[in-house]
């Protein structure tokens, strides 16, 4: 008997022994932590299109630390009540105009939108050489972090300016050090715009040769395709084929189908891309939600007129039978592809030389002259904006049904293609300051076209993934602190085509890299973000 008790008592201790060296729950480790900055109460999004979970989210520094169903409050030196709100990570914005950043370096219609990293250099265009303006940057403080892609414009102008021809074999190796180079200081891969010059003037064996380049060091490649109007399904198999040849995995940037004759041709768009990834091309597409474009107003003027500059365009038009020729490409464009048949649907955004278009139509600008709204006569004016340096518009030209079916595809990632913007400077196209909240407000909640889980899927891990991002995208221990808090019931864009300088509603809390940026849908003015490079391959 006294044997048996001494043994049960010597199991007794064992377990006990062993009890205590056990290590804790995770949720208790957690609880024991101090915390710079809680989340708590807040239905959790992680990223992955998993379904939400009720966690707190701690965070120490720029990471999170702690995520667990009751972190202690009293360890934190600043809690953030998000009863009743959604918590996600920062969304990325995987094709953003950063011209502007160093005049507007708390990036306040990005931040706003929840974006706590944008990508620039998009369309062919960015800064070259890379690395003394990411110093700039630096330097300056900015307010959410950015990356960047080395534009094939510029390397192209900078080995042969606006020649409309192909490189000799030199100059192509001087383009290839050209974007090698921007790889080796951080850029994330290669843009075009083949659309714009001088890369229209490029063919595809060029552009494989530096898309090789970039696939070399890691890099991903995104196209601005060379037509999204008619045209656009070659334009759709090149960037396949470039792709495929360079093996870059693809970035269809903006996706969409511009005008009537081309509306609903997204079904074969989608399919190519489809058949594509099946047959082990790394392809994908990202998209704004808006039924219009915005660009520079030369997308009207036939490409070839524009070869070797400026001047030369000049020189075409002092020739009648060449002036003759732009003119009648000009008309095509405005029936047939960008214009949308209509001078209504070319709406000015930017005019420097004169800022009372800005907000009005070729058809206001007609008017205003006493001509009558006619294809010819918006030539005639595309040709004296052209004159006086140009300027950008929004083109009212694609189909609502076309930007729901893109968006639901799965391969589908959610990017603005909008410009740091200020309110009065301008009248920008409502992307800049609305593209993801419109997202999750009217095509999430009002139209129930995508689920939320799926939406956040689509603005945070999907492009950390493009990207390679593996510390980013996702809420989880360990990665870094950027952070949205919003309300689902009221997140809403307000940002309009005729009145677009508005923030939208609904962003409660940004935190960019442990610091809050956005407090009570408020900038804080805290410039916390970082310039980020791609890891070396």
């Amino acid at each position: 008997m006294i044997a048996r008790l001494l043994l049960a008592r010597a199991l007794a201790s064992t377990l006990t022994a062993a009890t205590a060296l056990r290590p804790a729950p995770l949720h208790a480790q957690a609880a024991a932590e101090r915390f710079d900055i809680l989340i708590a109460g807040g239905s959790v999004l992680d990223g992955t299109g998993r379904a939400a979970q009720r966690l707190d989210v701690g965070i120490r520094g720029d990471r999170i630390v702690a995520m667990a169903p009751l972190l202690a409050r009293a360890r934190a030196a600043r809690v953030i009540d998000a009863a009743g709100r959604t918590v996600s990570p920062g969304f990325i914005d995987l094709h953003a105009h950063l011209e502007p950043l160093l005049q507007y370096p708390l990036m306040e219609s990005a931040l706003r939108q929840g974006v706590t990293l944008a990508l620039g250099g998009p369309d062919g265009g960015s800064p070259l050489p890379l690395a003394p303006y990411l110093d700039s940057v630096r330097t300056a403080t900015i307010g959410i972090n950015v990356a960047y892609l080395v534009g094939h414009n510029d390397v192209r102008r900078a080995v042969l300016g606006m020649a409309a021809r192909a490189p000799n074999a030199d100059e192509l190796a001087r383009m290839k050090l050209l974007v090698a180079t921007a790889m080796g200081q951080g850029a994330f891969g290669l843009s075009t715009g083949l659309l714009y010059l001088p890369g229209t003037y490029s063919n595809i064996e060029e552009v494989i040769a530096l898309a090789q380049v970039a696939s070399d060091s890691g890099g991903i490649y995104t196209s601005h395709l060379r037509k999204e109007g008619i045209g656009l399904l070659d334009g759709v198999a090149e960037a396949l084929e470039i792709g495929k040849r360079a093996h870059v995995p693809v970035v269809l940037t903006h996706h969409k189908a511009v005008g009537q004759q081309m509306w609903g041709k997204s079904t074969l768009t989608l399919a190519l891309v489809d058949s594509a990834r099946k047959a082990g091309t790394d392809v994908m597409v990202d998209q704004y939600p808006y039924t219009a474009t915005h660009t520079g107003i030369g997308v009207l003027v036939p490409s070839w007129a524009m070869a070797g500059g400026d001047a030369e365009f000049r020189k075409r038009l002092g020739v009648p039978a060449l002036k003759d020729s732009i003119m009648r490409g000009i008309i095509d464009n405005i029936l047939n592809d960008r214009g949308g048949g209509d001078l209504a649907r070319v709406q000015f955004s930017r005019v420097a030389w004169d800022t009372s278009l800005e907000g009005k139509t070729l058809k206001d600008w007609a008017a205003r002259r006493k001509l009558a709204p006619t294809p010819e006569n918006g030539a005639a004016l595309v040709l004296e904006a052209m004159l006086n340096g140009g300027g950008n518009a929004i083109y009212h030209v694609l189909d609502e049904q076309d930007v729901r079916r893109i968006m639901v595809a799965p391969f589908t990632m959610i990017a603005s293609d909008g410009r740091i913007s200020s309110p009065g400077d301008g009248h920008p196209h409502p992307r800049a300051y609305g593209t993801f909240p419109r997202v999750l407000g009217e095509y999430v909640r009002n139209q129930k076209l995508l689920s939320l889980e799926t939406a956040i899927h689509k603005m945070t891990q999907m492009p950390a993934m493009r990207l390679g991002l593996t510390d980013r995208g996702v809420l989880k221990v360990g990665n870094v602190a950027d952070v949205v808090v919003f309300n689902a019931a009221t997140v809403k864009d307000m940002s309009t085509f005729a009145s677009p300088h508005q923030y939208p509603v609904g962003i409660e809390t940004v935190v960019v890299n442990g610091a809050v940026a956005v407090s009570g849908g408020k900038a804080t003015r805290v410039r916390a973000g970082r310039v980020v490079l791609r890891t070396a391959k």
